[in-house]
């Protein structure tokens, strides 16, 4: 069984932030950093992680939204956290989040067993997660469903390490018109996939979420990711 901790990670500023960490039953293991949807570290992003730390990683899920608010954690997925979590994102800095996210890749580092380390992000994360392949240049890069992405994708030729997109066909907040573009920027980019779920919404991969899962699209696209993580990130 996974155990799990909490551990503080400094920022630039030498403040403290948490992270979520689950651990594989080796207790060691390449890194994984997963970053959070707009609801926080909560049950589902934990449970990300702990399916992760099956597979033999120490994956790591740092509280993004600290700076607004610590410890944020939405789990009824109604309306109302939806609204909450819109709220929170509104009011994030990306560039100091992004300064974040490498203070937790480089504590991430020392952690690894192999010395490597992926990122894995949903919704949210998942835009933050390709910028993060964009300017931190982790070992891999799993995007889910980022709806920042298009807006960012003039970045694409900064991207060096492998990166894997998923989205999904039927997806309210991501218009197929936008999973174009972002397809036809990666034209030439042989380090970088893009898979599309047909039958999927956004979040389709939140299974605690009535609203938002689909079972298949999920377990089709999680088959891909840990694929892609055991090619690129190996245990």
């Amino acid at each position: 069984m996974p155990t799990t901790e909490v551990m503080s990670i400094a920022s630039v500023e030498g403040t403290e932030f948490s992270a979520h960490v689950a651990r594989p039953d080796a207790g060691t293991g390449p890194v994984v950093v997963v970053l959070q949807e707009i609801f926080g570290v909560n049950v589902y992003i934990r449970d990300v992680c702990q399916r992760l730390a099956a597979q033999g990683y120490i994956a790591l899920a740092p509280d993004l939204f600290w700076r607004i608010q610590p410890g944020i954690d939405l789990n009824k997925f109604d309306q109302g956290d939806l609204q909450s979590g819109m709220g929170f994102a509104g009011q994030f800095d990306a560039e100091s989040g992004l300064a974040d996210i490498a203070a937790v890749l480089d504590a991430a580092r020392p952690m690894s067993s192999t010395g490597k380390v992926g990122v894995v992000g949903f919704c949210f994360g998942g835009t933050f997660a390709y910028l993060s392949a964009v300017h931190h240049h982790p070992d891999a890069v799993v995007s889910y469903y980022g709806s920042g992405v298009a807006a960012a994708v003039g970045l694409i030729n900064q991207v060096e390490c492998p990166l894997q997109f998923h989205f999904g066909g039927s997806d309210p907040y991501i218009p197929s018109s936008d999973v174009d573009v972002i397809t036809a920027a990666l034209a030439g980019h042989s380090n970088i996939e893009l898979h599309v779920q047909t039958d999927g919404g956004h979040a389709f991969d939140n299974s605690f979420s009535e609203m938002f899962s689909h079972p298949g699209s999920a377990t089709s696209a999680w088959e891909l990711t840990t694929a892609f993580l055991a090619k690129n990130l190996p245990v």
